[in-house]
């Protein structure tokens, strides 16, 4: 799977890569079927604290996959918007045996 990330007002960290590599190598393993992801991580001015924002799209056949999360810490955002992505993947992957 091809990964693409971009950092908005923000400096890009290699850290936040590997993590963010590692997270979606595992996905890239359990659903063979996705062709990329666009990553975007930036800083949001929620007055909550709440302003490191992650958004991940995938590609794959059929319809595109989103999530987006909005947390304290970009890790935080990441895990809550990869955790999202598996719902949506094993929904589609479950109407997909059904057919």
């Amino acid at each position: 799977m091809e990964i693409n990330v971009q950092y908005v007002k923000m400096n890009a960290s290699e850290t936040l890569d590997a993590f963010l590599t590692k997270k979606l190598n595992k996905l890239s393993k359990k659903y063979d079927w996705l062709i990329r992801a666009e990553v975007i991580f930036k800083k949001g001015q929620a007055k909550t604290g709440k302003d490191c924002i992650c958004e991940i799209e995938l590609s794959a056949p059929g319809p595109r996959i989103f999530a987006a999360t909005s947390e304290p810490y970009y890790e935080a955002a990441l895990k809550e918007t990869i955790r999202d992505l598996k719902r949506q993947l094993e929904k589609r992957k479950s109407i997909s045996a059904i057919k």
